[in-house]
């Protein structure tokens, strides 16, 4: 039974493995070609010989994309993490030197936090590990198990899954600020009067698109109420409907630096609100992977520096 599974083997070209992975990651051809450093012509061999091998298209034009067959839905995940398995089997016994190392790191994230420390981040990757090419790719309004599932690497943010699956590292704790034009008429030197935050008109950023949230709570606790009369997805983009407005905003503090390049004046808002726990989550079968784990302490360590308001070199 050993020698008839070690011949088998033996006739196995692996590389279609990689292959395989690349072209359901990108779901093209050129996609996946480019992701390889290989030509276009080596990848569609390849894919046709996956074909024949496994039986099945993999991949069908629909329209002008490719679009996965369910048997190539369903051998995805496990595709994944066979790749996974052997990259861990072949790094962990040896040191790996980042700068040699070349992959795509996908990071999910609301829109604000790449906004604020994803340069830092490049500047570290560029210097560090040149090889690697980062993602960021934003939270959805629905739930998905994308690190489960493989689809992002890591997750930074305000972490509220409970997969038992995942591993969470808390990293600090915000809180939200205020924002809004300089010169508002609500505004006395940079304070605010809960009176007059109250009756100001508000711009909401929800990436479900709510009007409402925990700063209403907090209102509510007090006997007050406010007017919320829009919503956008995403913080960043809040900021450019506040500059030429007498809408107010609000952001997390770790943002203020994003809002203070645009010209606009940012205050401490006059009630508490929830603290805000950032944390990085990610699957633990990345644990071992050495370009994951400077990815998660590189991030960790930008987001604490600019907390402090150090630089954001290496931390002893």
């Amino acid at each position: 039974m050993h020698q008839t599974q070690s011949s088998e083997l033996r006739g196995m070209d692996l590389n279609l493995l990689v292959v395989l992975d690349a072209l359901l990651i990108e779901r093209s051809v050129t996609g996946a070609a480019a992701r390889l450093h290989l030509s276009e012509p080596a990848v569609s061999r390849a894919l046709g010989r996956i074909r024949r091998t496994l039986d099945d298209p993999i991949l069908v034009r629909a329209g002008r994309v490719m679009t996965p067959t369910p048997h190539a839905q369903a051998i995805e995940p496990e595709v994944r993490e066979l790749i996974e398995r052997v990259q861990r089997l072949f790094t962990s016994a040896r040191t790996t030197d980042l700068r040699t190392v070349t992959r795509d790191l996908t990071v999910l994230a609301h829109y604000a936090l790449p906004a604020v420390y994803g340069p830092a981040l490049l500047q570290r990757a560029a210097a560090e590990a040149p090889g690697i090419s980062l993602r960021f790719v934003p939270e959805s309004h629905v739930d998905l198990p994308l690190l489960r599932d493989g689809v992002a690497d890591l997750e930074i943010g305000i972490i509220d899954s409970r997969a038992p699956e995942l591993h969470i590292r808390p990293v600090h704790s915000d809180h939200m600020i205020g924002v809004a034009r300089r010169g508002h008429p609500a505004l006395r030197d940079n304070t605010i009067r809960i009176e007059d935050y109250a009756r100001a008109r508000h711009l909401s950023a929800s990436r479900r698109g709510r009007l409402t949230g925990p700063i209403d709570t907090a209102l509510a606790e007090r006997g007050f109420h406010r007017t919320v009369v829009a919503s956008v997805a995403d913080f960043p983009t809040s900021l450019f409907f506040l500059t030429d407005s007498d809408l107010i905003g609000n952001i997390p503090a770790c943002a203020r630096s994003l809002a203070e390049r645009l010209g606009l004046t940012t205050f401490d808002l006059p009630l508490e609100t929830p603290p805000l726990p950032y944390a990085l989550a990610w699957h633990p079968r990345n644990d071992a992977d050495p370009a994951h784990i400077w990815l998660r302490d590189t991030l960790r360590e930008i987001m604490l520096a600019a907390l402090d308001h150090r630089p954001t070199s290496r931390l002893s």
